[in-house]
């Protein structure tokens, strides 16, 4: 089998696209559709492992075709008494390679704005979707999908944000935030000082001009967390 086949066979039993593919290895999809074409030769070492991390697959077999699809340990993305997402295991003569490794799941803003109440947000799997970050985050963090336009231009609808719920905001970070309708809200974080009751009096600020600006002395805000980073839909003219 030719390794065009062989990332085709992989790609076809993980339910992974060529859009997904590419940016678990971090390159371009034009890249993805060139392996899967054998027009181009698909680069070992880092995009090797993290391919057959994503695809779920033996990265011996991934790159040469010989022994076991299957990877020696194989395992679910999110553990049965372990809720941290986590990956699949494999042979012990290859460590983990971080970069863009971690998977964090998009959840819903309705259990985005649950995640100051209970202290399990969110159940093993309970993510409709998944991004991979290579950054250090903490266990319970997340990704939503952009809304509306209030912090437009610079998000856009059906972008998506990653978010660190155990971050303390500093003035100028992106929060997610909870509102009065129990969801979360994305805005600019900026303190506006101390109350008289000794709490901190914020403004959750749109980039969009056009829409409101919102207080916590006047309405109840919690902050849930501090987004690190932003993931950009790519669209057509």
């Amino acid at each position: 089998m030719l390794l065009s086949e062989r990332i085709k066979l992989a790609m076809e039993r993980a339910g992974v696209s060529q859009v997904e593919l590419a940016r678990a290895c971090g390159v371009k999809p034009p890249s993805v559709h060139g392996w899967l074409s054998g027009k181009s030769k698909f680069l070992r070492g880092e995009n090797l492992l993290q391919a057959a991390r994503v695809l779920r697959v033996n990265q011996n077999w991934l790159a040469t075709g010989q022994g076991s699809i299957e990877p020696n340990e194989p395992a679910a993305l999110y553990g049965a008494t372990d809720q941290r997402p986590r990956l699949p295991e494999f042979d012990i003569n290859v460590s983990p390679v971080p970069i863009g490794m971690r998977p964090v799941p998009v959840i819903s803003s309705v259990q985005a704005g649950a995640l100051r109440d209970i202290e399990s947000p969110y159940p093993p799997g309970a993510g409709y979707a998944l991004e991979f970050t290579d950054q250090d985050l903490s266990r319970w963090a997340f990704a939503l999908e952009v809304e509306g336009l209030s912090m437009s231009p610079h998000f856009q609808p059906g972008d998506r944000i990653i978010v660190d719920p155990e971050l303390a905001p500093n003035p100028g970070d992106f929060v997610v935030a909870r509102n009065g309708s129990e969801q979360a809200t994305f805005k600019k974080y900026r303190p506006r000082g101390i109350d008289a009751n000794g709490e901190m009096v914020f403004e959750l600020v749109p980039l969009n001009e056009d829409y409101p600006t919102l207080r916590s002395d006047t309405e109840h805000l919690i902050v849930i967390g501090v987004v690190t980073e932003h993931r950009k839909k790519l669209r057509r003219t």
